[in-house]
């Protein structure tokens, strides 16, 4: 069903979304972001960003606030959402929060119908919110199986597909979504079922920018970056995360604003000509080989813009 136009009383008093706005205090907001990019570019837009109550959705959020967008915010988890929304207040933004399972599809249609109802529009879709858990193939039930694809790739086509049918399919001029995978080239030993999930939405991506320009439909593939999902592991992954830097060429983690830069950038006027692709924010990993060695090269400077951003504690030398 296409979406008409509501106002933004039809849905202010709806349970399951609340609207967060910019307060007027009486000294200037503290701002919460360095973007590199120009002040003002997302002025006027809305755009969705799943898994916005921490890491790289909470990032990616307050950047493009800091931009102008007025962002809905998309989790499972009320309170996570709230608190975001109330930073980016905070700082001067705009955010509103909508508890929701994207793996259920009757939830993910009224979601985003609800988001339309308040913000009256849908300019963009970060398609960011996933998981995962480690276990050999051998290992993973079916049930496990299921889980991880539901939440890395049903999931995700369900965001964009209700986007695109409810909004974008008829104003499509400026809609873009970008769809957050991961670096799964060669394989992802240990958690298959991600990868396949992943390939799979990489695909998704390619065949959506076809089908449905001219909305631009893009994907991000992040590597190893220092964000809070680091801390969800068990501690048998522990040693395991803190050498990971040791096989990245660049010699380091990743950063959360260095995924958000590229996000930003496929989402803006720059990429108007950029669909059915997918920007690698990886170091250079899938480039490396075992014949190649990477110790003591050192590494470049990282790029940090997110001023609340903190370090994952498994990072930390007495997490």
């Amino acid at each position: 069903m296409r979406h008409r136009r509501r106002g933004v009383d039809e849905a202010d008093g709806g349970p399951h979304n609340r609207r967060v706005s910019a307060p007027k205090p009486s000294s200037p907001p503290q701002a919460s972001y360095r973007s590199i990019y120009r002040t003002r570019l997302f002025e006027d837009r809305v755009v969705i960003v799943t898994g916005g109550g921490s890491g790289i959705g909470r990032c990616t959020a307050h950047e493009l606030a800091s931009l102008g967008a007025a962002v809905a915010l998309i989790g499972r988890t009320r309170e996570k959402l709230d608190a975001v929304c109330a930073e980016i207040g905070e700082a001067g933004g705009k955010a509103s929060a909508h508890p929701c399972d994207i793996r259920e599809e009757e939830t993910v249609k009224r979601t985003v119908g609800e988001i339309l109802g308040a913000h009256g529009k849908i300019d963009g879709l970060v398609n960011n919110a996933g998981g995962q858990f480690p276990a050999p193939l051998a290992k993973i039930s079916a049930k496990g199986w299921d889980t991880v694809v539901r939440n890395n790739l049903t999931g995700g086509f369900l965001m964009a597909r209700e986007c695109y049918t409810q909004w974008m399919e008829e104003h499509a001029a400026g809609c873009a979504i970008v769809n957050i995978i991961a670096d799964m080239w060669l394989g992802m030993p240990g958690m298959g079922h991600s990868g396949a999930a992943r390939a799979g939405m990489l695909n998704f991506t390619e065949t959506a920018a076809i089908e449905w320009a001219p909305v631009r439909v893009n994907a991000v593939a992040p590597g190893w970056i220092a964000s809070s999902g680091m801390d969800h592991y068990g501690p048998e992954m522990r040693a395991r995360i803190r050498g990971l830097h040791q096989h990245v060429p660049l010699g380091r983690l990743g950063t959360e604003s260095e995924v958000s830069a590229a996000i930003v950038y496929l989402l803006s006027p720059a990429a108007a000509f950029v669909s059915g692709a997918c920007l690698r924010v990886d170091g250079a990993v899938p480039n490396a080989r075992r014949s190649s060695p990477l110790a003591g090269r050192g590494a470049n400077e990282p790029f940090n813009a997110f001023l609340l951003a903190q370090q994952p504690k498994v990072l930390d030398e007495d997490g």
